[in-house]
């Protein structure tokens, strides 16, 4: 039986570059496999730029390439996480709020989970491409050998040559001009940077996430490991009031 070779692609720098040498190079590449988180039903959890970028740039511009997307979703949104019911234990039928840091239940349910129903149906020996630069020694360590090979590796690509070699393909993300990491915009380790992004952009989605913040009879009512979002807010109105009075 004929190896199947796959991409995990999350069209940020080093998985996009892991598909432009898989090309160049003639790399064996089956199929391109991205999974996208919903905050709901109709909103999706990437930033809108990223998700404008994936949408009608990246995934046009792959296809064209001859790389076939698969697309996966789970059936469970952030927002149906959040607003379930504990259903066990001292805080049985609370409400679940906020995923905490380091352990996210989204992460679980609405990606790992759909990404490993896809896998059970691959061929045995399937190759998997991952995305890890050259310069990233301790999670090349962690590749299951064999199966997940790094691209970026074999061709000593960096992840400042990834950048790079992206940007000239015309396929970095926008969200690079404000951060350095990809997440969902409701991401628990969103660096402040990242939410006053958010804050400033899109006044929708931030007044969805001071909704949630606002249900009565949850777990947790912090955010991140040390503030709830209304502090975030408040420190961002703060900051536009300074700057308002110093520019009076």
């Amino acid at each position: 039986m004929t190896e199947k070779h796959i991409a995990s692609v999350s069209f940020g720098k080093d998985s996009l570059a892991t598909i432009l040498l898989a090309k160049e190079h003639g790399e064996p590449l089956d199929e391109a496999v991205y999974c996208e988180v919903m905050f709901d039903k109709d909103i999706s959890g990437e930033v809108p730029e990223h998700r404008d970028f994936i949408y009608g740039t990246a995934i046009p511009a792959l296809e064209q390439m001859g790389v076939k997307i698969i697309v996966l979703r789970s059936e469970k949104t952030y927002v149906e996480l959040f607003t379930g019911r504990v259903t066990r234990g001292p805080k049985k039928g609370m409400v679940r709020s906020f995923p905490l840091c380091g352990k996210c239940a989204v992460q679980r349910d609405c990606k790992i989970r759909p990404i490993q129903r896809y896998q059970k149906g691959l061929p045995p020996g399937t190759v998997q491409y991952i995305g890890i630069a050259h310069d990233e020694t301790e999670r090349l360590l962690r590749l299951e050998g064999g199966r997940q090979v790094s691209l970026l590796a074999k061709y000593n690509f960096t992840e400042k040559d990834a950048r790079e070699f992206c940007r000239k393909a015309g396929l970095l993300s926008p969200v690079y001009a404000f951060t350095d990491r990809g997440g969902c915009w409701f991401c628990p380790n969103a660096k402040l940077s990242e939410l006053r992004h958010l804050y400033d952009h899109h006044p929708d989605l931030w007044a969805r996430m001071m909704e949630l913040q606002a249900i009565p009879g949850k777990t947790t009512e912090k955010f991140n490991r040390t503030q709830k979002f209304s502090d975030i807010d408040a420190i961002f109105r703060q900051e536009d009031e300074d700057t308002a009075q110093a520019a009076a």
